[in-house]
């Protein structure tokens, strides 16, 4: 079995995006790995070429910042399929992640276990995790319906999939949403943990490729971001990977949240209801589990 992992990132350093720690989080299970870099403003090649020369490829890209290409951030979509077009033909399975994930290392065994049980069923198109989103610090994980709670992050090397809406997930053919298999294995993603100002900057910046600074500008008229803002979180009582452990121990920031506060709207209370007491599910999902 081959497996080859793909991303793309521009400007990592710049919007203190984690995207060396993703790679090498999941680079033990991957024979190669292909990394689309764009066009950045800082040493974000350097900073991938220093990961591992042998197992990493790298391809310069240029993106696209036409006015078409952001709308629902489309551009990220594209960088997406830059990267997963370059890997080999002879790869069985393609690893996406993308630059603020992370993989614990505990889980790595699981997911090799699923791709070589998978590996020859084509019906399946992919390997669907598990996800915990952490915010404000390293200390806090979303509990609200806002975050989404699965996400397809193992495609079989098929170029008729590609990456949908703003690579959120992925699609094949005409539309077509992938089927998938669970995999017991959750994706760290780190996101929204970064020090204030820096993410405002963050925010702005992604705002710009879907056409919306203006609800940036609603979240937070300074110039730092205001985590308070949440709705409700709840204390992460595990173990972050080890790839993590110098980017943890550089927080320079603090966040302290009450636990305890819970401002749900409506809205999300009745879908955790519906979900919990009925069995009625009414996230939104992209993909087929069969």
């Amino acid at each position: 079995m081959k497996v080859t992992g793909f991303t793309f990132i521009r400007n990592a350093i710049k919007f203190d995006y984690p995207v060396a720690e993703a790679i090498k989080s999941i680079l033990p299970v991957c024979n190669d790995f292909i990394v689309a870099v764009g066009n950045s403003d800082d040493s974000t090649e350097a900073l991938i070429q220093n990961i591992d020369r042998q197992k990493i490829k790298i391809i310069n890209t240029l993106w696209d910042d036409s006015p078409g290409m952001k709308k629902g951030g489309k551009v990220f979509a594209a960088e997406t399929d830059k990267a997963f077009q370059a890997v080999p033909p002879d790869s069985d399975w393609a690893f996406y992640i993308q630059g603020d994930e992370v993989v614990h290392e505990k889980y790595l065994d699981t997911i090799c276990s699923a791709m070589e049980k998978w590996k020859d069923d084509h019906m399946i198109d992919g390997l669907l995790f598990n996800y915990l989103h952490f915010y404000g610090s390293y200390d806090y994980i979303g509990d609200s319906p806002r975050w989404y709670r699965n996400e397809i992050r193992v495609i079989r090397n098929d170029k008729s999939i590609y990456s949908y809406r703003d690579a959120q997930g992925f699609r094949k053919g005409k539309d077509k949403k992938l089927n998938v298999k669970p995999v017991d294995a959750y994706v760290y993603h780190y996101g929204w943990v970064k020090e204030p100002e820096v993410m405002m900057n963050k925010l702005r910046n992604a705002a710009s490729f879907y056409k919306d600074i203006g609800r940036v500008e609603k979240i937070s008229s300074g110039q730092k971001f205001d985590y308070s803002s949440i709705d409700t979180l709840k204390l992460f009582t595990g173990t972050h990977p080890r790839v993590m452990k110098e980017h943890i121990a550089r927080k320079n920031w603090s966040f302290d949240h009450d636990i305890s506060f819970n401002k749900l709207s409506l809205r999300y209370k009745g879908k955790m209801f519906l979900k919990k007491y009925l069995g009625i599910n009414t996230y939104y999902e992209n993909y087929n589990m069969i």
